[in-house]
């Protein structure tokens, strides 16, 4: 029996309990790469960007999973997929391209794709070994059965998203990793994962 989704988030909470610190400074640092990488040329900025994606993704997934089962997280992890560049640029570029293409027919096709290959990055940083294509097909049979699941959870945020544009988009701050760790938890409830924390 799968958690629900307010347990998950509320688990997500308890995993950021004396870590919102570590786990805001490393979404913004994600974001702020990404936009300061981009800005500079309108043609060259967005290709960078496209080729850094990859493995800052495979970086934020690699910290979000420790973090959230409670294990030593660092800020160095959000560079770990850096080590991996090849798998994790391939990865991101087909993922964006079967979602293009889903999109093409019709906008719900798109989002269904989106959802169903959602845990390709989760996937590629619990398994070392696991090469990209098999990775989005795998993360396409996990999330059988599960993608209402995760488009209700991703509604739940919706309320939190409008706190935080009458905030100035300050609240966003703490929103990013609070759905960052939920989507963790997300990951390791539909995958089965044993987790076992670090020792306090």
């Amino acid at each position: 029996m799968k958690k629900e989704n307010k347990l998950l988030m509320r688990e997500a909470r308890e995993a950021l309990s004396g870590k919102w610190g570590l786990a805001v400074g490393v979404c913004l640092l994600y974001m702020v790469i990404l936009i300061v990488v981009r800005a500079p040329h309108k043609v060259f900025g967005p290709i960078l960007s496209l080729l850094i994606s990859g493995p800052m993704t495979l970086g934020l997934a690699t910290f979000s999973l420790t973090l959230s089962r409670r294990q030593t997280a660092s800020v160095s992890q959000l560079f770990a997929g850096f080590n991996e560049f090849v798998r994790a640029l391939v990865a991101y570029l087909l993922m964006v391209l079967f979602i293009l293409l889903w999109f093409l027919l019709l906008i719900v096709p798109g989002i269904i794709a989106g959802l169903a290959y959602s845990q390709t990055f989760y996937i590629l940083a619990d398994d070392k070994s696991i090469k990209p294509r098999e990775a989005i097909r795998k993360s396409k049979a996990m999330m059988y059965g599960h993608k209402k699941k995760l488009f209700y959870l991703g509604l739940r945020f919706l309320g939190w998203v409008l706190l935080c544009i009458l905030s100035a988009g300050i609240g966003f701050l703490w929103l990013i990793p609070y759905i960052q760790i939920t989507m963790a938890k997300f990951y390791d409830d539909i995958s089965g994962k044993t987790v076992v924390p670090n020792p306090a």
